[in-house]
């Protein structure tokens, strides 16, 4: 889907098949489950002096009990990753809903996005700045599987740390890709409140 306005789906058009959803939905819990401990874990070790996330909105009240949620959460997503990655590119989903990005088109839709000009009649379709996002957001959560590795285990898992950098190195690339995923959560959220019957195709996958 472009910025130009495009035909209706009949209501009964499966546009997310149940893996999807399944996926999606327990993507959504282990993510903030992860950011909510991962909070307080950096809390306990801060990266900048002037950042501290309030205890309101962190997970596991000490250093131990966030960790435990942290480690938790963690098996979850990288089961459920691999799980939705293989899916999507065996049924060829990635390929027919994330390709092929054009810049000219992220440009465009950009556009009509930041002016509420972007059509969102055909929920099967995503739009060029979608593919970019949705696509950013796997491989960020990639980045981010692999770099709380490398600060996890750092000796077990020497080689991969060095890729980072380093330790240190790491832990910022961490924090980093944490922020964008945040970010994109932001977005995502408000997105789906603003179209509410891309919440809905979430749910029945209608």
């Amino acid at each position: 889907m472009t910025a130009e306005t495009m035909t209706a789906m009949p209501a009964d058009t499966t546009i997310h098949p149940g893996w999807v959803r399944v996926c999606h939905w327990i993507n959504a819990l282990a993510i903030l489950v992860m950011v909510g401990s991962g909070w307080q874990i950096y809390n306990a070790s801060p990266l900048f002096r002037s950042l501290e996330f309030s205890k309101h909105i962190t997970l596991g009240q000490w250093l131990g009990g966030a960790l435990l949620w942290h480690f938790a959460a963690m098996w979850v997503l990288v089961v459920n990753g691999i799980v939705y990655v293989t899916l999507g590119l065996a049924t060829g989903r990635f390929q027919r809903k994330l390709l092929p990005i054009y810049p000219s088109q992220v440009i465009a839709d950009a556009k009509a996005a930041l002016t509420f000009k972007l059509a969102h009649d055909d929920l099967s379709h995503y739009n060029a700045v979608q593919k970019v996002l949705y696509a950013g957001v796997i491989l960020t959560g990639i980045l981010i599987v692999l770099s709380g590795l490398s600060i996890w285990k750092p000796v077990q898992f020497q080689e991969l740390t060095a890729l980072f950098g380093g330790y240190d190195f790491a832990r910022c690339v961490h924090f980093v890709a944490m922020a964008a995923i945040v970010g994109f959560l932001v977005v995502h959220v408000a997105l789906a409140l603003l179209v509410p019957k891309s919440l809905r195709a979430m749910v029945t996958g209608k």
